[in-house]
């Protein structure tokens, strides 16, 4: 298992434009580089964020995004209630406690922007990913159809069908 001397190398920060391919995880994610593009250019201009977990020898290891505001307000209001979205852990740092960390880096990040909620989707497949959320307090409010697309790095727009549940959590 990962020792807790392996686990304070991981550096968690703000994203980077230089950070963009290595998002892609490989060419596994390549579909989503447009979307990376975007998030990105929304972090410059003060309406999200992008977060990395860095191992020195391994690089990116993990990632989230947050959504300061939304068209649809119960996500993200951009005055009280925060979005996140596209939180990764490479499958073999998973169950290290990256995850955590990097869930609170976030949190912590979002208070002091004073936010007093977060929102986020989570498939209703993934149940480790339940799991996970609820181990850190978040509680399941809503379904959500879980219908969206994107323009893929080919250009063809995509559409997702992915039932979730909407779950929240207050920020102390």
């Amino acid at each position: 298992m990962i020792s807790a001397e392996w686990l304070s190398e991981v550096e968690i920060r703000i994203g980077r434009e230089e950070d963009l391919p290595a998002l892609e995880w490989q060419g596994e994610l390549i579909q989503f580089r447009k979307l990376y593009r975007q998030v990105y250019q929304n972090a410059c201009d003060g309406r999200a964020s992008i977060w990395v977990a860095e191992l020195e020898q391994a690089g990116i290891i993990g990632q989230v995004f947050v959504q300061f505001s939304s068209s649809r307000k119960e996500l993200a209001d951009g005055e009280i209630r925060a979005y996140i979205y596209g939180f990764r852990v490479r499958p073999a740092y998973r169950g290290s406690g990256v995850g955590t960390q990097l869930l609170k880096q976030v949190e912590q990040d979002l208070q002091k922007r004073r936010f007093r909620w977060v929102t986020l989707n989570v498939s209703r497949q993934n149940l480790a990913a339940q799991r996970f959320y609820k181990r850190n307090g978040y509680q399941i409010i809503a379904p959500e159809a879980g219908r969206w697309s994107y323009v893929d790095h080919m250009g063809k727009r995509r559409e997702v069908d992915e039932p979730a549940w909407r779950m929240q959590k207050k920020l102390l």
